[in-house]
Parts: structure tokens; C-alpha cells; sequence
């Protein structure tokens, strides 16, 4: 038997300053508006926007995959943002959606096998969509009809399939994004 593993909450370090709240433009602010977050808008979200027209085409696009009503469920969306970010070395994003995932779930157990190294736990849904992730986020031009028919073996449909395409793919994009414009640790 594996012992539970609660994930900490991790700290990300801009390497551009961020925009400060009290000197940002208008559209700065405008742009800062489509964060989905009722919370603080994060160091991240602040270094994003000093170009705001591509930090909105950003976040809407980001919002209607991983927020959107209906489709694939969300602990699925984020168990493809973890096995992603998981893949793409992006430990802040790993650690995030694998808290969300237990968020939502109400349960360590997915995390506790992935962060223990034995995915060969989890159940065949589970199993599915995290050797998917890491197939598509490894070499996506090696996915195959195999790894479709794998996801459909499972009960997932069409719309669910592409919806977990799309949460695996933007975390390509969104690792890239974390590892190039700052770093992230446990400290404060």
C-alpha cells in the first residue's frame, strides 16, 4: 500500500518583471478582466499581459478548453494537463493540476500513484488518458488510431477525445510559457 501524498503548493519567480497593478495601461487592465480566477491575478498572469491583446487571445482560448461546461469531465482535462506537464518537465503546472485533480475528485489517490511512479494502479480510465497525455506530449506525430481506440475502449467519445486533445496540447504551449518566462520552487 502506497502512503498518501498531498502536494504543496509551489511559488513562480518571473524572470521579465511583471506589470504592476498601479501602472498598468487601460487595455492592460481590460486584458487582465478574462482571468478566471476570483483570487489575486498572479505574478504569471502580470508578466503575461505587458502584451495584452495576445494575453487575451491566450486566455480565452485557455478558458474554453480547460473551463468549458459540458465535454470532457474536468479531472479528465486536468489529469491531461498533469500527464503533460508531467512529460514537459513543467513542475509548477504538475503540481497545480495534480492538486486541482485531487480538488475535484476528493481524492490523493491518482496523484499518490503518479508521484510514486506507479501509474500501473490507477484504473483504465485513468490509465488511458494519462498514457495519452504522455504519448501526445512526448512526440505527438506518433499518435496513432491505437491511441484513439485506446481512449474509446474507455467510454470516452468523440467530443470527449478532442476536448482532451486540446487540454494536453495547450499545456505544450502553456509549459513552454512557465519555463521561459520565469522558474518556480517551494520557498516564498
Amino acid at each position: 500500500m502506497i502512503s498518501s501524498i498531498r502536494l504543496k503548493p509551489l511559488t513562480w519567480h518571473p524572470y521579465i518583471a511583471p506589470v504592476e497593478l498601479s501602472e498598468a495601461t487601460s487595455e492592460q487592465l481590460d486584458a487582465m478582466k478574462v482571468t478566471p480566477s476570483a483570487k489575486k491575478v498572479s505574478e504569471y498572469v502580470r508578466t503575461l499581459v505587458h502584451d495584452p491583446e495576445s494575453y487575451v487571445a491566450r486566455t480565452v482560448l485557455f478558458n474554453a478548453i480547460m473551463y468549458v461546461d459540458g465535454g470532457l469531465a474536468r479531472p479528465d482535462r486536468e489529469l491531461g494537463a498533469l500527464g503533460a506537464s508531467l512529460v514537459n518537465g513543467c513542475t509548477f503546472c504538475a503540481v497545480t493540476h495534480a492538486r486541482r485533480h485531487a480538488e475535484l475528485t476528493k481524492s490523493n489517490d491518482l496523484v499518490t500513484a503518479l508521484y510514486c511512479d506507479r501509474p500501473d494502479t490507477l484504473g483504465a480510465r485513468d490509465t488511458a488518458i494519462y498514457r495519452f497525455a504522455r504519448r501526445l506530449s512526448g512526440t505527438p506525430s506518433q499518435a496513432t488510431e491505437d491511441d484513439i481506440a485506446s481512449l474509446r475502449s474507455v467510454g470516452m467519445d468523440d467530443v470527449e477525445i478532442i476536448d482532451l486533445i486540446h487540454a494536453i496540447s495547450i499545456f505544450g504551449w502553456a509549459n513552454r510559457l512557465m519555463h521561459v518566462l520565469g522558474h518556480a520552487d517551494s520557498g516564498k
